[in-house]
């Protein structure tokens, strides 16, 4: 969705914002040196640790991690989309956001969005009257009143039918649109296509603005699959939305807490029930990403699983993905239902208030957490005790720095009954396996927590990408030498060459919606030390950093030379390089 808006108008539009005016804004800034700072607006603290730099326009908190540009600070601030917090950017300094006309590459992409959610309001309507009128809907109309569904429920979250036709869609819509919005099928090579929707209950999809972005889709009968959802489109991806946040949100706007249930048809009945904030996930694992979504808006969350195995397997994951979204503040609940039961039919069973005061007594995150882990476990043994450490400390190690994080491990030294030397011997030994095992970059590490000499001067160019001007003229030949992080090197620099970005700020979001955008925001967030030294010294400091790791790098190239040297085994290329090598030297 990102790319309908020109890039060059992003990045104009980062170069005209002044983060500092624009955090002011929402939250007062205090001047601290070359520095503004705040109490970080995304967690509780009690003295400042949330930074803003005025010259690189980047944001960090040195107590929760948070960090970015002005776009990504209005999407965790305000809870708003990519192309939402543009649209408020370019809002905050009085201009208007243009657009692109293109094609979409993956799939027929709509010129216009906006004739893309109007195409999706209007066959939600038509599939509204279909449900109302079509005699063929009244098995659809039976159903929805032995699950108890009434007529109001049925209209606030939109529940239609789609008509039992293979063509009922292109009699009344544009057939382009129906395609780039994944209502029609199309075999590959074939220009013939068919309602993709047939003789199901619908349900519309909604994003928090109330637009639908797809429809979920339930069979009445014994046909596969059961539910259909809409494949990914230019606005839809179901791994990104939970169904019923809309409807949540406007009955409540700040709601008490959140429940996440398995299915639609558990959403509505409890909403039939007066449970009005519940969300389902759209057929996909409960994910960090859906936890982060719904964390915007409630600070407790309460994932309700069934009682069957699947529903436990279920519940497991969701409490492994939740672990690095628990920062302070935010708490997790998990409820499980008993044996053959789901929200649906035990809220029947047992009544609104029964079923209420089981969500609020239900289980913690934390005592699920371990309870799940020792269950088999003899703790009384030595190898129950380390049975359980070494299962327990790489989930830990994900949870963000704080008081949880130092509450679970307390815990887990007093279940494995260790020492405080034990518990900090055993972190230590977990964190060098997690990073053996997961950080693709360990080589721009240094030793003892120390920066490497590559990560500082790759971290220079990337809060200073004036600098390339110096790079470009230090490194004639990059195929020569090998260092560590000279990869990611290359990768900034001709990022910086392609794009040109005026500021750091600018350069991050070239890098947004890609596998490297992590890494790049924690070189960004890294100290040089150096925001009050002179152009003079920067460019000095980078240059001398840039000269240390070629010879880093020829020192290697010429032991290498040196070894295969005295084995005479040297061709000809390998011959002058060396000849070079050694003339550098003398």
């Amino acid at each position: 969705m990102a790319d309908l808006i020109p890039r060059h108008f992003i990045d104009d539009l980062l170069v005209r914002i002044d983060l500092v005016d624009l955090i002011d804004s929402h939250v007062p800034l205090k001047k601290s040196g070359s520095h503004y700072t705040a109490l970080c607006p995304f967690h509780n603290e009690k003295s400042p640790s949330f930074s803003v730099n005025r010259k690189k326009q980047f944001f960090h908190c040195f107590g929760c991690g948070a960090s970015g540009n002005a776009i990504t600070f209005l999407m965790d601030y305000s809870h708003l989309a990519f192309v939402e917090a543009i649209e408020e950017l370019a809002a905050f300094i009085g201009i208007d956001v243009p657009r692109e006309q293109s094609t979409y590459t993956a799939q027929a992409k709509p010129d216009n969005l906006k004739d893309l959610y109007l195409l999706l309001e209007a066959v939600a309507k038509f599939y509204a009257k279909q449900l109302k009128t079509n005699p063929e809907a009244q098995q659809t109309v039976e159903y929805l009143k032995h699950r108890g569904v009434s007529g109001i429920i049925a209209r606030d979250f939109m529940l239609g039918y789609a008509p039992d036709t293979w063509d009922e869609l292109t009699k009344h819509f544009n057939k382009k649109l129906l395609l780039d919005a994944g209502l029609l099928s199309q075999k590959e090579g074939s220009n013939n296509s068919y309602d993709r929707f047939r003789g199901r209950l619908m349900f519309p999809i909604r994003d928090k603005r109330g637009r639908i972005l797809g429809f979920g889709a339930r069979v009445l009968d014994n046909s596969l699959p059961k539910y259909l959802n809409s494949p990914e489109t230019a606005i839809f991806s179901k791994g990104n939305e939970v169904y019923g946040l809309c409807e949540l949100l406007q009955k409540n706007g700040k709601p008490e807490r959140i429940l996440i249930v398995e299915g639609y048809m558990d959403v509505i009945a409890l909403a039939q029930f007066g449970i009005s904030y519940a969300v389902a996930t759209l057929g996909t694992a409960t994910s960090k990403i859906h936890l982060d979504i719904l964390f915007r808006f409630a600070s407790e969350l309460i994932l309700c699983f069934d009682g069957d195995d699947a529903g436990r397997k279920a519940a497991w994951r969701a409490v492994e993905a939740a672990m690095p979204s628990l920062k302070e503040g935010r708490q997790i609940k998990i409820m499980l239902l008993p044996q053959g039961e789901d929200p649906d039919s035990l809220i029947r069973q047992e009544g609104l208030e029964i079923f209420s005061k089981r969500i609020i007594s239900t289980q913690m995150l934390s005592d699920y957490f371990f309870e799940h882990l020792t269950k088999n476990l003899k703790l009384a043994t030595i190898e129950g005790s380390s049975k359980l450490v070494n299962v327990a400390l790489p989930h830990l190690q994900q949870l963000p720095e704080g008081v949880f994080k130092k509450m679970m491990l307390a815990r887990l030294q007093k279940l494995a009954d260790l020492s405080t030397q034990q518990l900090t011997e055993s972190l230590e030994n977990s964190k060098k396996l997690a990073t053996l095992k997961t950080n693709k970059h360990r080589s721009l590490k240094g030793l003892n927590g120390k920066p490497s000499l590559a990560r500082s001067t790759i971290a220079l160019l990337l809060q200073n990408p004036e600098l390339t001007g110096i790079l470009i003229k230090e490194i004639p030949h990059w195929d020569e030498f090998e260092f560590p992080g000279l990869d990611v090197l290359k990768n900034i620099l001709r990022t910086i060459v392609k794009n040109k970005p005026s500021n750091m700020g600018a350069l991050i979001e070239c890098y947004r919606d890609t596998d490297k955008y992590k890494m790049i925001n924690t070189l960004a967030a890294y100290n040089l030390e150096l925001d009050t030294a002179s152009k003079e010294i920067i460019e000095k400091t980078f240059s001398d950093g840039i000269n240390k790791l070629i010879k880093q790098a020829k020192d290697i190239l010429l032991t290498h030379l040196l070894v295969k040297e005295n084995s005479h085994s040297l061709n000809t290329e390998e011959k002058d390089i060396f000849n070079i090598l050694i003339k550098t030297l003398k």
